[in-house]
């Protein structure tokens, strides 16, 4: 079995938390489930472990992820939930709001917008 490799476009840490979140929103991990270690994360994906423990500490920090002592990582209730809003807020920030934004300025009106995510044909 290949190892699943990380790329550049963000620091691995990052892609390690990112992956976990991804997988909490998929329901691949469920709440309360217990995570791998971060020893375990690390030896699987062939990384240091201070790198995949800072991605299960960002994780913590957001209240993704919970320690229970002696036991181990785990996740949090209403993770999936709480990820689902913030990826909505973001989607309406980086996504949606420019692409009005633009539609204004070249004057596309907003019921052939609707009219196009509706299935209602394409550009006039």
């Amino acid at each position: 079995m290949d190892t699943p490799s990380f790329d550049d476009r963000a620091p691995i840490y990052q892609q390690i938390a990112d992956r976990i979140k991804n997988d909490i929103l998929s329901g691949a991990l469920a709440e309360g489930e217990q995570v791998m270690s971060t020893n375990q994360y690390a030896s699987f994906y062939r990384i240091n472990p201070a790198t995949a423990a800072k991605g299960f500490h960002l994780l913590i920090e957001e209240g993704i992820l919970h320690k229970r002592r002696g036991i181990g990582m785990f996740v949090s209730d209403k993770a999936q939930e709480t990820l689902r809003d913030e990826r909505r807020r973001r989607f309406f920030a980086e996504v949606l709001d420019p692409m009005l934004a633009e539609a204004r300025v070249i004057g596309i009106p907003l019921a052939d917008i609707v009219s196009r995510i509706q299935g209602g044909g394409g550009a006039r």
